[in-house]
């Protein structure tokens, strides 16, 4: 399904590397009104036309919409839904955990490894396709950066364009998340527009405006880097506060602006 927004917004034809034939993936309208909502799904504020929710909601009515999945790391609380010799692990044999999330890393160092985890992920993929969403939005492509220099920015790219053919197969467009470094990479992974958290924090937004012609949503989580955001490329690029936690509206904590 195609979204009033989505039919809005231009149509980029794609090619498949495997062949298929080409198919067209609709992306999300520049400067469009953006709420990060992958905390959970609230009703958009006026003003919103692009959206990113979990895969595990639904989209939201008339809107451009972007289907959040965890694809290089493990969700909390999922780890036994995962095959153990999928699981990155050190010399010692210790999980290589995200700290920061306490997420268990995905181990991608071999072509057989990164075909079984896309299998996995296809599927949560597929789910968006059906469940009406526009675009994917795979997070931690940078879990090469926190993986004990075991994974590689080679093995995040030859995953990543596992996950944007199959994406595009189902019609949808995929964006990068993040993970500057590897913008002169995003033809070769299959990469479509960008989710950048954090741009104007790191002072990296017209790295991802340049790259993706504008074409950039941008969340950012404090005053200093908000303010930079706005100021810069607020009247470019889709560009909304949240809080950290990315809470759903209602909830303790809860926070949002817009330039």
């Amino acid at each position: 399904m195609v979204t009033a927004a989505a039919a809005a917004a231009a149509a980029v034809t794609v090619s498949m590397s495997s062949g298929a034939s080409a198919s067209e993936v609709a992306l999300p309208p520049v400067h469009g009104g953006f709420d990060y909502q992958i905390g959970g799904a609230y009703t958009p504020p006026e003003g919103v036309d692009i959206v990113s929710r979990d895969r595990g909601d639904s989209p939201a009515d008339g809107l451009y919409n972007i289907c959040y999945v965890n694809a290089f790391q493990v969700q909390p609380g999922e780890r036994d839904q995962w095959p153990d010799d999928l699981l990155l692990r050190d010399g010692n044999g210790d999980l290589v955990i995200d700290t920061k999330w306490k997420e268990p890393l995905l181990d991608l160092r071999t072509g057989e490894k990164r075909e079984r985890v896309a299998d996995k992920v296809d599927g949560w993929i597929d789910g968006c396709a059906a469940k009406g969403f526009d675009a994917v939005e795979p997070d931690n492509y940078d879990s090469y950066e926190r993986s004990k220099k075991l994974l590689t920015t080679a093995h995040a790219k030859a995953f990543m364009a596992l996950l944007s053919e199959h994406a595009h197969a189902q019609g949808l467009a995929i964006a990068q998340k993040n993970t500057a470094e590897l913008l002169p990479d995003r033809e070769a992974a299959g990469l479509d527009f960008a989710v950048a958290e954090e741009c104007g924090e790191y002072d990296e937004c017209g790295e991802f405006a340049e790259a993706y012609d504008d074409r950039v949503v941008v969340v950012e989580y404090g005053d200093e880097g908000f303010a930079k955001a706005c100021e810069g490329w607020g009247d470019r690029l889709s560009v909304v506060r949240r809080d950290e936690g990315v809470s759903p509206a209602g909830a303790e904590g809860y926070a949002r602006e817009t330039c």
